[in-house]
């Protein structure tokens, strides 16, 4: 069976963060995880930052997959949310390296397009312009990001309520206008 090099050359750097807890990530240690030539791993990628694009790619794509089994949108959100959950120590070990400015900026720029890409599959706001889409985009993904950024252990344990929550307030469910008492 062939070996999937860019795979091996992401789970070295999965390896070398979060295992070895590299504070400065280089093509050097990279290649000496994965007993690779820097030739290959530049046959591959162009450099770090195109290496995590590519992991961040891959692992939106494995989203989309998996939220077009979900039955309902809210199921969808909540798996997103589970995979963000379980990559927080990565990407959190991923910032703290000298790539954290790239890879924050790549996250954003994931996040956006995954919500886009959810939107225009879906044919969610049709009676938007395209301005009002990007901002509804924008906002939505930044709110998730800024709520992933200060996650707690509290928040795992209420995770079906704050998915929820946010799957209301995505979907206008939850208006500055709506009482608690017109809940009852």
């Amino acid at each position: 069976m062939p070996v999937d090099m860019k795979k091996l050359i992401a789970e070295a750097v999965h390896t070398l963060l979060i295992e070895k807890k590299v504070k400065k990530l280089t093509v050097k240690d990279i290649v000496e995880e994965c007993h690779i030539t820097r030739q290959s791993f530049y046959y591959h990628f162009e450099d770090i930052p195109d290496l995590l694009r590519w992991i961040l790619e891959q692992s939106k794509e494995e989203f989309m997959r998996e939220a077009r089994n979900q039955r309902e949108a809210e199921s969808a959100l909540r798996y997103f949310f589970l995979m963000a959950i379980n990559a927080l120590p990565y990407i959190k070990k991923t910032v703290q390296s000298n790539y954290g400015d790239e890879i924050e900026r790549l996250m954003e720029q994931q996040t956006y397009r995954l919500f886009e890409q959810l939107i225009e599959e879906n044919n969610l706001y049709q009676g938007c312009s395209r301005f009002e889409l990007k901002l509804v985009i924008r906002y939505h993904s930044q709110a998730i990001i800024g709520i992933l950024r200060e996650w707690t252990e509290e928040d795992t344990k209420n995770l079906d309520q704050i998915v929820h929550g946010v799957y209301l307030l995505m979907t206008g469910g939850i208006s500055p206008t709506k009482t608690a008492d017109a809940e009852k």
